[in-house]
């Protein structure tokens, strides 16, 4: 018995991979995701190896996530995948506070957010 499977929400030639809870804004971690977009996955994952930010360790394990549930899941060529999607979204945010002057205190936000990467397998030309 059980559930039914949902509807597939990619294509056949694309495959997915999320990381919901990243320490960092969603802003910084947009930088990160715009210098992979439209790159081919082993380009994509070299920029992200050698680059300086801090979250772009984190980037590059959902994107070896998303080639790996290429692969294995829905049987793509790994060697003709392009990081079709990156986008980022806010997830949770810690609330903290600071004591300031007069008694009163001052609130500290530190926001996580969430990354999807899709890669699709490229046509022949």
């Amino acid at each position: 018995m059980g559930k039914q499977a949902g509807e597939r929400r990619l294509k056949e030639n694309e495959a997915m991979a999320m990381a919901r809870t990243l320490r960092t804004s969603g802003q910084k971690l947009n930088e990160v995701a715009e210098s992979i977009r439209g790159l081919s996955a082993e380009k994509a994952l070299s920029q992200l190896a050698f680059s300086r930010r801090r979250i772009a360790g984190d980037v590059r394990k959902v994107l070896q996530s998303a080639i790996a549930n290429a692969e294995n899941n829905h049987n793509l060529d790994v060697d003709r995948l392009i990081v079709a999607e990156a986008y980022v979204g806010k997830s949770l945010t810690m609330r903290r506070w600071r004591a300031r002057a007069r008694g009163r205190a001052g609130r500290i936000t530190k926001p996580f957010s969430r990354i999807t990467v899709v890669v699709r397998e490229r046509e022949e030309d």
